[in-house]
């Protein structure tokens, strides 16, 4: 990205967040005015106490009366002070994470709305380090803007204010020395970003990668592989440290830098209006008024070079989060779309054609003809297009030509919901979210009755196990069904479709991590369940599926062979060959 790019993309971050400031501008508005009061208050207290010191003549010339009532002054001052410096501070805890909580809810809602082909392209780790890491640090870096860049500002132009009402002159130095600090300051700024944007990149990459290697960790040291993912997180590791190293260091150069500048400030306040009360235009008093307002004065920079360098990080995690909040949507459905309803089970492909990419064909010209009531088995060899197929019919990917049809209604008019509520979905890979064993099984239908949830359970045969556990049904489930073998996981999946009853069903290998005696009855189970209702059910064991009305054999995308399980054996085609190599011994 070159440096106009860059400083635009910057700018579009900024105007982004101001978006989400600015539905919380009370919070924000009474920060400025606490921070306009906090100024105020703190920069009145030099002038106290400058008078104070002017109410000490010499020995035996104290006008204690003065003193007490100027030092009464700075006390109820200092209390007030504090007191807005709280409420100051909570207005910007509400600003900031509000602003957060609200960047996150649409994060988390943009994400549900996102298409396959995105998450499909992005791993797990860099879309969570996304939604919770880069957030985190954003967060960090807007509360500090706002805690200290106010103030800062406000600072700076009040004491200004009043060393331009006590000496002009001394002053007018003052606002010399300044624009050698604030150049300072952008110059490392500007410098700073492209880092850290580069140590957020790395930071996502490295969430991503200890995310996949601890949930297959079993894999990892089945294998042997611990050196060799050991050497790798080093080698990602290294890259994080060394960018990060880099960032940190520029970032606080920006302190001492200005703080060099400042001193010279300092020192210059200090020399002119020594030479200036020697020449009696000031009082002993001004003088350490004007100096404290030095200190004042320079300590804002100091602060502000430390937000600018947190800024810099802030937006640039901001920015990895708006670029997720950007991707396309879903393709919105029509404003007319219906919903189905009373599903019969009529599913039509017409000359459909699909591909994931433009480079790699997949599915061409299919055409598919199901009746209600019908079981269809597609078998075929790994990549031919069988879990493309059932991506399309759930519309989890739209088809690139042609249409496909539920009850003679293309499924690009009807509501993606009604559409997947037609569908009872059990897939070889299970998922069960942390939460009890009823609300798994409840997932589909959360109205469900006790009875009609145990009932699902026993056809399932899941039942038997789960009474076993310590809390039965209102056992917890640790992330993703921990603490359950496979099998039971995938049972506890096929609870939950029972206990739907849908009028269509799709089983990708729903069998496939239960032993023999169990899916068995499964079987039966599933053959009860599918009694009048349309089923595309994907098999590699062949044994499954000889029950099929219709059984697809698809290669390379297209169904090159078609009927029932006697009809193919007796063609002795690819179906064929494929049973044969499953149950002909040499």
């Amino acid at each position: 990205m070159n440096k106009d790019k860059q400083n635009n993309f910057k700018r579009e971050t900024i105007g982004k967040v101001l978006r989400y400031v600015s539905g919380y501008w009370y919070y924000l508005a009474a920060s400025i005015l606490l921070a306009l009061g906090v100024v105020v208050l703190t920069l009145s207290v030099p002038l106290l106490t400058g008078d104070a010191i002017d109410c000490i003549v010499g020995v035996d010339k104290v006008n204690f009366a003065a003193l007490i009532k100027i030092l009464r002054l700075i006390a109820a001052v200092i209390i007030i002070n504090s007191m807005a410096q709280w409420a100051m501070a909570r207005c910007n805890n509400r600003l900031t994470y509000s602003v957060t909580r609200d960047i996150r809810d649409d994060a988390a809602a943009k994400l549900q709305h996102l298409p396959l082909k995105y998450l499909d392209g992005h791993s797990l780790g860099d879309i969570t380090s996304r939604m919770i890491s880069d957030v985190d640090q954003f967060a960090d870096g807007l509360l500090l803007g706002f805690t200290q860049l106010f103030t800062g500002v406000i600072t700076i132009f009040g004491t200004l204010f009043f060393m331009l009402r006590e000496d002009a002159g001394i002053a007018f130095v003052v606002i010399v020395v300044t624009p050698l600090s604030l150049f300072t300051a952008s110059f490392i700024a500007k410098k700073t970003y492209h880092m850290f944007q580069e140590q957020a990149r790395i930071r996502g990459e490295q969430t991503a990668y200890m995310d996949e290697m601890v949930q297959n960790q079993k894999v990892v040291q089945a294998y042997g592989h611990e050196e060799e993912t050991q050497e790798e997180f080093d080698e990602i590791n290294d890259r994080l440290e060394k960018c990060s190293k880099k960032a940190v260091f520029f970032s606080s150069l920006t302190n001492p830098s200005t703080r060099f500048v400042n001193n010279i400030v300092y020192a210059a306040v200090a020399v002119f209006g020594a030479l200036s009360a020697v020449a009696g235009n000031l009082t002993v008093g001004q003088l350490s008024c004007f100096l404290n307002y030095a200190s004042q004065y320079t300590k804002p920079f100091n602060e502000i070079s430390g937000v600018i360098a947190e800024l810099q990080n802030a937006i640039a995690c901001a920015a990895r989060v708006f670029e997720l909040m950007e991707e396309q949507p879903e393709l919105a459905e029509d404003t007319d779309a219906v919903r189905l309803s009373d599903v019969e089970g009529y599913v039509d492909l017409e000359h459909v054609y699909f591909s994931y990419t433009d480079e790699q064909r997949l599915i061409e010209d299919f055409n598919l003809h199901v009746k209600p009531g019908q079981r269809i088995a597609i078998v075929g060899p790994t990549g031919c297009g069988k879990t493309t197929l059932i991506n399309l019919l759930m519309r989890f990917y739209d088809v690139r030509s042609g249409k496909i049809c539920v009850d003679g209604t293309d499924i690009r008019h009807v509501t993606r919901e009604s559409l997947r509520e037609s569908y009872g979905m059990v897939l070889q890979e299970t998922w069960l979210h942390s939460g009890t064993i009823r609300e798994n099984i409840c997932m589909g239908k959360p109205d469900a009755t006790e009875e009609e949830m145990i009932a699902a359970a026993k056809a399932s045969h899941c039942h038997s196990f789960i009474k076993r556990l310590p809390q039965g049904y209102d056992t917890p489930m640790g992330e993703d069904g921990g603490g359950l073998s496979q099998g039971q996981k995938q049972l506890l999946c096929i609870a939950r479709v029972m206990l739907c009853l849908p009028p269509m069903l799709i089983l990708d290998e729903a069998t496939s991590s239960i032993d023999t005696r169990t899916e068995l009855k499964i079987q039966n189970a599933f053959a009860t369940m599918m009694q009048g209702r349309t089923s595309f059910i994907v098999a590699h064991r062949l044994s499954t599926i000889q029950s099929a009305d219709v059984i697809l054999v698809m290669k390379d995308g297209h169904i090159i062979e078609q009927g029932n399980h006697d009809e193919l054996l007796a063609a002795g085609g690819f179906y064929a060959t494929l049973y044969n190599s499953q149950f002909v011994t040499i």
